[in-house]
């Protein structure tokens, strides 16, 4: 395997209680520390994210951090991406831990694939020991609860549509350009379809696989699924290849269910379908997590079913909500809270 150079981007902006333990799976690889720099890009932090990243700063020659003025993802890639001298870019991510062999597995991966970005499946895990970030992690690492996400639910080996973050060879950024910076969410899924659409290949392997730590409780997981599926709409104005039939399944569900709920009050037929389709919802969703109840406790799996359909309608109001950016284009701010951003970045 070749040695070359590469940057890891970690965008962050009040990561506090995760930025710690991924900075430090960054530094224990077996890449060669002379190899790779890691560059966190604060997006104006009002906790101790920047503190943390500055000490790692201090204690690391390859660690540095920079500052972020408009706070957003996409905009903090661009700045780590201009900032980086590598000839691999890693899209990090604050609440990930990678395994020792990560960077190495990307620089092979790219080598022997030929693809233009490379990354792999996240194993979910709990924030904390209660019932309700159990209960987050299994919604977001089961088939009933995302779906068909490849990179959520299986360990699947070969050429995809997208994976999360990713490692990509720098000159991908010269073809296709940067990162969207008007897409607050969905721009790892934008810029994808902008590498498929000149010709490029994404790649997944279980042999780059990570730890994804999830937020801790199930009212702020439906809190920013409702936030993030409003982007989902606008992102396809965008670019139209960027999101797939399965995001917007739920807002068919929501469409669906209040369709025949408005019926159901005037005829009887409407009424039967309502149940039935409800009931077929909740006997899958049973029959799934039951399946699995071994890997989440039988106390998550008995409310699964019914936090998955509170999950999906959340998902479906909020893709919903997300028409009036047919009208209008949303912000380009954080969703996550901080110091107040510059909107003129």
């Amino acid at each position: 395997m070749r040695t070359i150079s590469v940057s890891v981007v970690v965008p962050v902006r009040n990561e506090e209680g995760h930025i710690a333990a991924c900075l430090h799976s960054l530094m224990e690889q077996t890449y060669p520390a002379e190899c790779y720099e890691v560059i966190v890009v604060d997006g104006r932090s009002s906790d101790r994210s920047r503190e943390i990243a500055e000490k790692f700063a201090r204690e690391f020659g390859n660690v540095q951090r920079v500052d972020n003025p408009g706070g957003t993802v996409p905009v903090g890639m661009n700045i780590g991406i201009r900032r980086a001298s590598g000839q691999i870019i890693v899209r990090a991510d604050g609440h990930t831990t990678y395994p020792p062999n990560y960077l190495e597995n990307c620089v092979k991966c790219l080598d022997e694939t030929g693809a233009d970005n490379v990354g792999g499946p996240c194993r979910t895990i709990p924030d904390n020991s209660t019932i309700s970030a159990h209960l987050v992690a299994a919604i977001l690492s089961n088939p009933f609860g995302v779906g068909g996400s490849r990179f959520r639910t299986g360990n699947r080996q070969g050429v995809v549509d997208t994976v999360p973050f990713g490692a990509f060879r720098r000159e991908v950024f010269e073809r296709v350009g940067m990162f969207n910076e008007k897409l607050v969410r969905n721009q790892d899924n934008e810029f994808n379809a902008r590498i498929r659409a000149a010709g490029g290949k994404i790649y997944q392997t279980p042999a780059l696989t990570t730890e994804y730590h999830p937020v801790g409780g199930f009212r702020r997981m439906l809190t920013q699924t409702f936030k993030t599926s409003q982007w989902h709409i606008f992102s396809v104005t965008q670019n139209v290849r960027c999101m797939s039939l399965r995001h917007f399944v739920p807002a068919i569900f929501v469409i669906a269910l209040a369709g025949l709920l408005f019926a159901a009050l005037f005829s009887g037929p409407p009424r039967l379908a309502l149940m039935l389709i409800l009931g077929t919802y909740l006997a899958a969703g049973a029959y799934l997590s039951f399946q699995r109840s071994r890997l989440y406790g039988l106390q998550v799996a008995c409310v699964l079913p019914l936090a998955c359909f509170a999950f999906h309608i959340v998902y479906g109001a909020g893709t919903l909500a997300g028409l009036r950016y047919l009208f209008r284009a949303p912000a380009s701010r954080p969703i996550r809270e901080g110091q107040p951003v510059n909107q003129s970045q």
